[in-house]
């Protein structure tokens, strides 16, 4: 394995060698879970990204010199105009530019802060990816996008106003609606992106620095969204995955108070970080659905740390943040492998007055750290009144059916399916 420093020497060297606009794509899945520092092309053994050459600056150099065709580029300053691509200086007018068609198209957004709200409604394949000196560190990341408000006091007609980030084939098919069951999207609404992916670029929803009403991060339905080395950040319902949406985030932090993981589809988190910025609710809050087919929709946690923010509030919640609560019936959740400090609950998930257990699955499967209690997660709480063990613990054949992404991703009819996740990140 080379170093990270071996790894920036080899690719400085291959930057300067004349290579197409194109880099070879990996063909070859590999189940086994890949080290951050260890993903790999084809090219003469060197370690690096699909997007590296273009992703990493150069002085002097055309910062679209090494990055794929049909590709678009963001620059704030308006200072790299070229015949051969198409320059916007945000990153909405970038995705507006793009012509809906199946065609592949990359957005390269170079290093700054940019306010705005970010709506994606295109079906066709698109890679947004911001630049950086090191894509396989989300901590150096150089581009981040802050925008979204809150819904606090009811203030909007509904929460997907809020978001950050949204991808959705159209607004009602973003509609998070109120209440066990949400929005009723109409049954005619189209699938949105099949293949969308961002890769280091960081999205904040900090219209308050604390949880005041909704104020969603990102937003994913009717689509299929993988992110990579990201980071997305508010306080109440930060993620929201709606109705036939997936997301798969890897080396991702997520940061959160109160129900920040929640939604109606399917949610993979692999190789991240769960930042608990306070305590309230809970981590997870799914919805699930009700289809004629049998379903997989819920969020699932893997070999991923859920640990406090910082060392400031990590001392005032010690043992106050729950691992979910249910939503409704249809809630299903499962940490797996996840690293969990002393800020978890020793019961680790908890009830919610108004929702059942019944038909619920709040699972844990080989948590460890100072946040795994077992005695504790045996401990009845009152469920409607009744003594209930909330949090189920999973050996490996109760967790085989969810364990893997192409375990849980599905399309619209039923039939499963994760060709959408970039090979180079495919983990669990």
């Amino acid at each position: 394995m080379l170093s990270k420093a071996s790894y920036l020497s080899a690719l400085a060297l291959l930057l300067t060698t004349p290579l197409s606009r194109s880099l070879p794509l990996i063909s070859k899945r590999d189940n086994a879970p890949l080290p951050a520092s260890d993903c790999y092309g084809i090219r003469t053994g060197i370690h690096f990204t699909k997007y590296s050459a273009c992703q990493i600056p150069q002085i002097g150099v055309d910062p679209m010199a090494h990055c794929p065709q049909s590709g678009v580029l963001v620059d704030p300053t308006m200072t790299h105009i070229s015949a051969d691509y198409p320059t916007y200086p945000t990153i909405q007018k970038a995705i507006d530019s793009i012509p809906d068609s199946s065609r592949q198209y990359t957005i390269l957004v170079m290093a700054g802060t940019y306010y705005e709200q970010l709506n994606v409604t295109r079906a066709g394949p698109l890679a947004i990816i911001g630049q950086t000196y090191d894509p396989l560190d989300r901590t150096k990341n150089l581009v981040t996008v802050i925008g979204g408000t809150a819904n606090y006091n009811a203030r909007y007609t509904d929460n997907a106003f809020t978001s950050t980030l949204t991808v959705a084939p159209n607004l009602n098919a973003s509609l998070t609606g109120s209440g066990p069951t949400g929005f009723q999207v109409p049954p005619n609404t189209p699938f949105g992106n099949t293949d969308f992916r961002v890769y280091n670029m960081d999205f904040r929803n900090t219209e308050f620095e604390f949880s005041n009403g909704p104020a969603l991060a990102v937003s994913v339905s009717r689509a299929n969204s993988g992110f990579y080395y990201c980071g997305f950040y508010s306080y109440q319902d930060t993620v929201y995955i709606g109705k036939l949406g997936n997301a798969y985030f890897y080396e991702n932090e997520i940061g959160g108070q109160t129900d920040f993981l929640y939604g109606f589809g399917t949610a993979y988190i692999s190789h991240s970080r769960l930042a608990l910025r306070s305590c309230g609710g809970g981590i997870t809050a799914w919805k699930g659905t009700n289809t004629t087919f049998v379903n997989k929709y819920g969020v699932y946690i893997s070999s991923t740390d859920v640990t406090a923010a910082n060392s400031t509030i990590a001392a005032a919640i010690v043992g106050k943040c729950a691992l979910g609560r249910p939503w409704n019936s249809l809630h299903r959740s499962i940490f797996m492998d996840c690293y969990m400090d002393k800020s978890i609950k020793s019961v680790g998930y908890i009830p919610w007055s108004s929702a059942v257990v019944n038909g619920t699955l709040l699972g844990e499967y080989e948590s460890y750290g100072q946040g795994w209690d077992p005695v504790g997660r045996m401990q009845t709480q009152l469920s409607l009144g009744v003594p209930t063990v909330m949090t189920m613990e999973l050996d490996d054949a109760g967790v085989k059916p969810y364990r893997k992404p192409e375990d849980v991703f599905q399309n619209p009819d039923g039939t499963y399916d994760y060709s959408w996740i970039d090979p180079q990140f495919y983990t669990y």
